[in-house]
């Protein structure tokens, strides 16, 4: 399952929450400071731009010249032709990814290109949506989930996704939906946003996926 907005599950403002509240297991004191005094001591179309992926097909062979395709159909057409300098017909071949946009070759990496993956990347990077790109690049290049590519989806993932610059703004966001509690608005100003950042930092981390930056956190 992929969440890509705070549980709305609500832990007391001077504690953090457990299990899989979006607060994590961090420390939690010292976020609230009086006279300093601590009081607790996507492109939401798929393929919305539609620009061409060029794959290339190197042989292990190497007696034998590879070939760029753009689709499943284009390689199985293709492959028959292939013969090295002795006219034997040539099998297997390493596939690397070659152009398509930033979010298209991040999701290549992830997959792990070979001869018996490649088809079912096509479809992913046609069919998925950029943030469910997103979260697959996450859940199986930062978490180390597995991934059958013949069955797989994006929401077989549990991976937390925010759209942010930073952890700080990541503590702001938790405190103005009311994660922590209701928090009057006057002393909202004496909140250490800080150091709920360093908390959470325990069991969030930030990557840049295609130019943006991503705080995340694993199931």
């Amino acid at each position: 399952m992929i969440a890509v907005a705070p549980e709305k599950s609500v832990a007391a403002f001077w504690c953090l929450g457990f299990g899989r509240s979006p607060l994590g297991k961090g420390s939690c004191a010292g976020w609230f400071h009086f006279l300093g005094k601590s009081l607790a001591d996507d492109n939401p179309n798929p393929s919305e731009d539609t620009m061409t992926l060029i794959l290339y097909a190197q042989p292990y062979n190497i007696d034998a010249e590879g070939f760029y395709f753009r689709t499943a159909d284009e390689y199985a057409k293709t492959l028959p032709t292939i013969k090295d300098s002795f006219g034997q017909p040539v099998e297997e071949f390493e596939i690397e990814f070659i152009d398509g946009d930033d979010i298209n070759c991040g999701l290549a990496k992830a997959w792990g290109l070979n001869q018996a993956n490649f088809a079912a990347y096509f479809y992913a990077a046609d069919t998925w949506h950029d943030h469910e790109k997103t979260a697959f690049i996450i859940a199986v290049g930062e978490c180390g989930y597995d991934f059958d590519p013949a069955s797989v989806s994006p929401n077989d993932f549990e991976v937390d996704l925010y759209h942010l610059d930073s952890l700080k703004d990541l503590a702001v966001q938790f405190v103005e939906d009311g994660l922590l509690g209701d928090i009057p608005e006057r002393l909202r100003f004496y909140f250490d946003y800080d150091a709920l950042a360093r908390d959470l930092g325990v069991d969030y981390s930030e990557t840049r996926i295609a130019g943006e930056n991503i705080i995340y956190r694993c199931g």
